[in-house]
């Protein structure tokens, strides 16, 4: 059997794991000339978790993970307002948590698929059509290939999903925010920060700043916007959005790349009603996409991977694989990306008051006997296993959030790729370079 994955993320580099280790031939291509740079640290717990240790990922992924100290909340001139002990959050989960950069995920899972995938950068699908038992597709630079299964793993704007499912403002729901990523150098800042995760205690907009191993450091921040629109200068935009956060911030928005190194995106969720279309399937965030609001898209892009690539491994009819990975994987991201909405007023307070508050649980959490408070109240913990989603493993086990706030129902559409003729139909072709999943 071969496959044909677009996206060479996390979801589709996962995949692409599973499906060799069942004997499948599998070929990825991705649009970027090359492997992802830039990108944040992720809290790497739950469902991918034991998806990795399955798949014999973890000893890697300890070697490229990193050990905080706190996550802490600094004013203006640097003190510390608040701050979250890493190994309290740590124990609620067993201590099955890891914090890692996401290229080093990356990094992990393309390692495990070296000499097994042929693995192409710089190209992507120029138009598909439907053959008996599969596909056939025309890549971008000509190349024509033939695949049992096509496999769109990318991203929140994926241009397979726009190609057989519809235009991307059919699935996106906006949250109303924007958020950046950058690394950069600059060794005060990184004095300045120790082995700490530091984050601005702001209303509205914040910045988080930590230090990398190879003696950079990594900036993320999220801010609020009603617009969904992504600016058209990126770099200008985060360093007018940020200027007036105090701290060290002016000094790492002086270090802000250009637009063309700058991780820049809205944050949104997608909402996929069929998630297979005859032997087109989408995975990760091309379907399943929680947002950084609900903290475990890396997580859930492993996971998803695993039990998609052991429903095809189980043999029968592909299309039947596809729906037995719907049914039993939809449920579990649908509830995860509710818990994301119900928390989006809390993630990044909107005023003054709602900051306070967000100070008062943090101080709250310190207190003797928290963990087990929050590990049966105000966080949910669900246990599944593997074998309940049709896979094979240990354990699969869930963590979710606090659920305070209110979801946020706003769906705002963004320009997605173009589709030639009707979404029902397997045949499309990409308009321009700018349209290229």
């Amino acid at each position: 059997m071969r496959a044909l994955i677009c996206g060479a993320g996390i979801a589709g580099l996962a995949l692409a794991q599973r499906l060799t280790a069942s004997g499948w031939e599998v070929t990825v291509v991705e649009r970027a000339p090359g492997p992802r740079e830039q990108g944040y640290m992720m809290d790497f717990f739950g469902l991918g978790y034991d998806a990795a240790e399955a798949m014999g990922l973890l000893p890697r992924l300890r070697e490229l993970g990193y050990r905080l100290d706190d996550v802490s909340y600094v004013d203006s001139s640097g003190r510390r307002r608040a701050s979250l002990d890493y190994d309290r959050f740590a124990r609620l989960v067993d201590g099955r948590l890891l914090s890692i950069m996401r290229p080093d995920l990356e990094l992990a899972l393309r390692e495990q698929v070296e000499g097994d995938v042929v693995l192409h950068y710089g190209r992507t699908l120029a138009s598909v059509v439907a053959v008996p038992d599969g596909v056939r597709a025309v890549l971008t630079d000509g190349t024509v290939l033939e695949a049992d299964l096509l496999v769109g793993a990318d991203g929140i704007h994926s241009h397979v999903r726009a190609m057989i499912f519809g235009p991307e403002s059919r699935f996106i729901r906006y949250l109303g925010l924007h958020t950046a990523a950058y690394i950069f150098d600059d060794s005060h800042v990184r004095r300045q920060l120790g082995n700490r995760f530091s984050l601005t205690d702001t209303a509205d907009r914040q910045m988080g700043l930590y230090a990398l191993r190879d003696g950079r450091v990594a900036a993320f921040a999220v801010h609020h916007d009603s617009d969904p629109a992504i600016p058209d200068d990126t770099r200008a935009a985060v360093r007018g959005t940020y200027s007036t956060l105090g701290w060290v911030v002016p000094r790492a928005l002086e270090s802000c790349p250009p637009a063309s190194e700058l991780y820049y995106d809205v944050v949104a969720q997608v909402e996929v009603p069929q998630w297979h279309r005859g032997r087109v399937v989408l995975l990760g965030d091309a379907c399943q996409a929680v947002s950084l609001l609900a903290g475990q898209g890396a997580s859930l892009a492993v996971a998803g991977a695993y039990v998609l690539g052991q429903q095809l491994a189980a043999g029968g009819p592909v299309e039947d694989a596809l729906a037995r990975y719907q049914q039993a994987w939809k449920p579990i991201v649908e509830a995860k990306q509710e818990v994301g909405r119900r928390g989006a007023k809390w993630f990044l307070p909107s005023s003054r008051a709602r900051l306070w508050l967000r100070r008062a649980s943090l101080k709250l959490s310190a207190l003797p006997g928290w963990d087990r408070v929050a590990g049966t109240g105000l966080v949910g913990k669900t246990h599944l296993s593997l074998t309940d989603l049709g896979a094979d493993a240990p354990r699969l086990t869930s963590m979710q959030s606090p659920t305070s706030a209110e979801p946020s129902e706003t769906t705002v559409p963004r320009t997605g790729a173009t589709t030639s003729g009707t979404p029902g139909k397997l045949v499309c072709r990409a308009d321009s370079a700018a349209d290229r999943g």
